[in-house]
């Protein structure tokens, strides 16, 4: 189970996708930027969640 604790990683790296997304559809008149910066948003947010979430279950398994 080591891997999860690099799954949290993942979230950053969709968020860089993401925003490098928005950024490049930023110039284009037809398409939709916010679209991505609101992924990349929750993608950020899933981070620091997964992450304190990940802490907390390793905290509670050390207690026992």
């Amino acid at each position: 189970m080591t891997y999860l604790k690099y799954v949290p990683y993942f979230y950053l790296v969709f968020a860089v996708f993401f925003i490098y997304d928005g950024v490049t559809k930023f110039n284009d008149p037809t398409a939709t930027p916010w679209l991505s910066f609101g992924i990349a948003v929750v993608a950020v947010f899933m981070f620091f969640f997964r992450m304190k979430f990940g802490k907390k279950f390793e905290d509670r398994s050390k207690k026992s």
